[in-house]
């Protein structure tokens, strides 16, 4: 089981900016860390978490270890948001049927014979 999902690990200010930084292209721990406010060791950590929800791949380059993104998780990432939009805009949907059966109740009701 992954510890962190995908919205869990982008959850914290550092992985996104992370993220960020690896839009750009595939970097290196030292070249990740150069700029953010945390240590080497810390981007390290946030750079395990985002690899065990998916989002991030890493390969070795001889002693040192390239991080990229990993497309498959965002896209993974990006059908689970599809899916809270359309159960938002399914359940939207219902609720102004519902009020629009409502009110035409209403007038039926209301109208003189």
């Amino acid at each position: 089981m992954v510890p962190y999902g995908g919205f869990e690990a982008l959850g914290d200010a550092t992985r996104r900016s992370i993220v960020e930084r690896l839009r750009h292209g595939p970097a290196s721990v030292g070249e990740l860390a150069a700029g953010l406010p945390v240590s080497r060791p810390a981007v390290s950590q946030h750079l395990k978490v985002l690899a065990e929800a998916g989002l991030v791949a890493v390969n070795a380059a001889g002693t040192r270890r390239i991080y990229r993104l990993a497309p498959h998780g965002f896209a993974a990432l990006r059908s689970e948001l599809d899916q809270l939009w359309n159960d938002a805009l399914a359940a939207f949907a219902a609720a102004a049927e519902a009020e629009g059966e409502a009110d035409g109740d209403d007038e039926r009701h209301e109208r003189p014979a």
